[in-house]
């Protein structure tokens, strides 16, 4: 069984950055995709930035040039590094990984809790 948990959010000032990680734990694995998703208050989740397993990355347009995605295989971890945050950055931001169990050969796609953001104007 593989679980993600997403860390590193936190309150901050307009313009401010922060750093978020996803971590990939479990039964032997391969990630095939990992994806950063944000859902603030009365508005759909979207899906914020996605790093591929051939490291091919994709962005929200709003957030290009203020936003990156990288990936540390020997940590398992994705992070999703923000600056100058805007306050419509804010809100819940939720890590997804798609990939394959070793020991089943099955894909699995699994979602961490959540982590919050918020931008102070």
């Amino acid at each position: 069984q593989v679980q993600v948990a997403e860390s590193g959010g936190g309150s901050v000032k307009a313009g401010g950055s922060l750093r978020l990680s996803c971590v990939a734990s479990g039964s032997p694995f391969t990630i095939i995709k990992t994806t950063w998703y944000r859902q603030a208050p009365g508005r759909q989740r979207e899906e914020v930035a996605s790093i591929q397993e051939n490291g091919g990355t994709s962005l929200l347009a709003s957030v290009q040039g203020r936003f990156a995605i990288s990936r540390d295989d020997a940590k398992n971890a994705v992070d999703l590094q923000m600056s100058s945050l805007k306050p419509e950055d804010a809100g819940v931001y939720y890590c997804r990984a798609f990939g394959v169990a070793h020991t089943t050969g099955r894909t699995f796609d699994v979602w961490g809790q959540g982590t919050r953001v918020t931008v102070m104007s």
